[in-house]
């Protein structure tokens, strides 16, 4: 049982540090990546190499949506393989990263807009291992995992996520992972593997998201259904999208932004991920 001692000692090895960890928004596209050396892969190994080591990380993945908010409390979370069809090499992996239920309570406690609950059931499904095991493969940092209330809209994720941003001045990475454009339906399986093969409805938006991200544009990627039919193509459903709105909320106001991964998949996929700070 996690002690109050305990948990003053973690609360006090986050002190507040000068500089401010990043906040990432990574489109995590197939289960794949997660044992893939790709591009997409050597980049997440590059970022874990660049970016300060952090304290923990905490993602917020397209792929636990809950009633309510709820936050991964237990000491190991397990990895959860959340998907079909994919060689059992990709089931065989386990990434045994600790959790931190001291971390999970604090963050609990900063989110005052909502009750957030500890939860002990889930851990972390492809969303948040695929990408965390090659930024840091060691599994030595502890990594937790935020749910998307589905049943709110764009504007309460993003003014929920503003609430984490003290987080960042502890050294806590926050991730949300998904996908710009994700449409599965209407994926190319054929040309899957054709280097930036991307319908032009894909490419419009993917670049007119990128410009509204660059300007400082939240309100109109808040309100992404009233870009037009793009859009609606790109947004099918909402869960891939939400993470995207929890990194754009965290942005201060002296955070550079950048992107990578910049690539179309199937048509109608985009892997473009965001670095902000």
């Amino acid at each position: 049982m996690t002690t109050l001692s305990a948990f003053n000692r973690f609360t006090d090895s986050l002190s507040e540090q000068e500089q401010l960890m990043p906040v990432l928004f990574i489109g995590h596209g197939s289960p794949m990546n997660g044992i893939l050396d790709n591009e997409f892969s050597q980049k997440w190994k590059q970022l874990g190499k660049e970016i300060p080591t952090p304290k923990a990380v905490l993602v917020v993945s397209a792929h636990w949506l809950s009633k309510g908010t709820r936050i991964t409390g237990m000491d190991f979370p397990k990895t959860i393989h959340d998907f079909g069809g994919f060689p059992q090499e990709l089931f065989d992996v386990q990434y045994k990263a600790p959790g931190s239920p001291e971390l999970a309570k604090e963050t609990a406690s900063i989110i005052k807009s909502t009750a957030v609950e500890l939860d002990h059931d889930w851990g972390l499904d492809h969303g948040a291992w695929t990408i965390i095991r090659h930024m840091y493969p060691e599994a030595d940092i502890p990594v937790l995992q935020l749910s998307i209330d589905y049943t709110k809209g764009p504007q309460y994720h993003y003014d929920l996520s503003k609430e984490l941003a003290g987080l960042r001045r502890k050294g806590v990475l926050i991730v949300g992972s998904g996908n710009m454009v994700h449409n599965l339906r209407m994926v190319d399986w054929n040309k899957i593997n054709e280097p930036e093969y991307g319908f032009d409805w894909a490419v419009q938006i993917n670049t007119n998201f990128k410009d509204l991200i660059r300007n400082g544009s939240h309100d109109k990627l808040i309100k992404y259904e009233q870009l037009g039919k793009e859009a609606l193509l790109a947004v099918p459903t909402p869960e891939h999208y939400w993470p995207l709105l929890y990194t754009l909320g965290l942005k201060g106001s002296n955070d550079a932004v950048s992107f990578f991964n910049d690539r179309v998949v199937g048509g109608s996929l985009t892997m473009t991920s965001v670095k902000i700070g």
